[in-house]
């Protein structure tokens, strides 16, 4: 293979400077995962249901701006609320060391902190998702997407093993410094990008409650996007659920320390790496439709390998577990999230995306209170049970779908019209 065919859309500045920017604000990111509940862990000694609040603050925002979110996206331009919701998420972010240092930091500014970032997060993911066929075209949204979920799986090895040591040495809280420059430069980088899609024509009058009702209407009316979603809802409600006690069970039963942590997690950055790497060839051999639900079905069950596990040989294949999650779980996302864009027209690509986050995040926010709850009244170790166990089931909406049946290896993708 050439070093033009392995580069592809690498070669397009534009695409690159997204990709640029995704890798930064991807490491910031994926230091707060490890960063925020360790802060709260040291600077406010939170209990597993304070650890449990904590999670579910982060992705309350899905749940309280998701469907509004695609039709305000929808409105506008996607360029600068990229670049607007990681620069505020950058000065949010940074008020945790300063309140640190002054002696003020509590568990209640950690949930604020938590839930204006998660806000944020939801316009940035609802943009990002109707920005990227603009850059790269439809035809190439397959690559596109895999190389930025290749970038995304290089932060998540790179975030926690940054974060971990860092937390160790600087302490928790001011580990988030690092998160908050990664996501200024990140907005900085998305501001040079030169295309720029057509501005959406303005509608007559109020129009919210009609543009939120079209883009939900579109996404359940269409049996592979409606199991889609769906399957995606039950696997984060239970994927919130194991690791909101996930931690604690690394540390406190486990006996690791935050750099042990960080490799575990990095772990699972390296099978999320080999995901992206390995999506579209697999999708291309197995099907976009099919690879789906086996990539649950075949990663899922061994994350049941972590609440039986104790130090030595048997963490570590609980590890490899974890890491086997990821890779079937970039794979899955990469494979779905081209064949949602591919199969939505251009004017509801904001609304689709913030449809499909609002079902498919709305079981976190509950999935991260249950696990604090059972984590409280059963343990850590049931609590990973349970979660494992959900997780595997949730293939059974698209195992139930078209996405299982004659021909679903390769599942049409029409091109909309706008």
């Amino acid at each position: 293979m050439s070093k033009a065919s392995r580069l592809g859309l690498l070669r397009d500045p534009d695409f690159g400077r997204l990709f640029a920017a995704t890798a930064l604000g991807q490491l910031g990111d994926r230091i707060v995962f490890l960063a925020l509940p360790l802060a709260a862990l040291e600077a406010t000694h939170a209990d597993e249901f304070r650890l449990g609040l904590l999670a579910a603050a982060t992705t309350a925002g899905s749940l309280l701006v998701g469907l509004p979110a695609g039709a305000w996206v929808d409105r506008t331009r996607k360029r600068p609320v990229l670049a607007g919701a990681d620069l505020l998420r950058a000065l949010v972010l940074s008020t945790v060391p300063v309140a640190w240092w002054a002696g003020t930091l509590t568990i209640g500014w950690l949930y604020a902190v938590a839930l204006v970032h998660g806000v944020l997060t939801v316009f940035f993911d609802v943009a990002y998702a109707g920005f990227l066929p603009h850059v790269v075209g439809r035809g190439r949204l397959l690559e596109g997407n895999a190389k930025l979920s290749a970038v995304r799986s290089v932060t998540s090895i790179g975030g926690p093993t940054v974060a971990g040591p860092l937390a160790g040495l600087a302490g928790a809280p001011a580990a988030l410094w690092a998160s908050a420059a990664g996501m200024a430069v990140s907005g900085l980088l998305a501001l040079t990008v030169r295309t720029r899609e057509p501005r959406p024509e303005p509608g007559p009058g109020p129009r919210l409650g009609r543009e939120i009702g079209e883009g939900v209407r579109f996404v359940f009316g269409h049996p592979v996007l409606r199991a889609v979603v769906l399957g995606d809802a039950v696997f984060n409600l239970f994927l919130a659920l194991y690791q909101s006690m996930l931690l604690v069970f690394l540390t406190r039963e486990a006996g690791l320390t935050p750099s042990g942590i960080g490799l575990v997690l990095s772990g699972m950055g390296c099978g999320a790496l080999l995901g992206a790497l390995l999506a579209a060839r697999v999708s291309a051999r197995v099907g976009q439709g099919r690879v789906i639900w086996l990539a649950s079905l075949a990663t899922c069950p061994l994350t049941a390998l972590m609440p039986v596990a104790r130090p030595g040989w048997s963490l570590y294949a609980a590890s490899a577990g974890l890491a086997a999650l990821s890779l079937g779980g970039v794979v899955r996302v990469v494979a779905q999230s081209s064949l949602q864009q591919a199969l939505t027209p251009d004017r509801l690509l904001g609304r689709m995306s913030a449809t499909a986050r609002f079902v498919s995040w709305a079981g976190i926010p509950l999935g991260g209170v249950l696990g604090g709850v059972s984590g409280a009244v059963f343990g850590a170790t049931a609590t990973l049970w349970t979660g494992a166990v959900g997780m595997t089931l949730s293939a059974l909406p698209n195992l139930l779908s078209p996405l299982r049946g004659p021909g679903a290896g390769a599942v049409p993708v029409p091109r909309t019209p706008a």
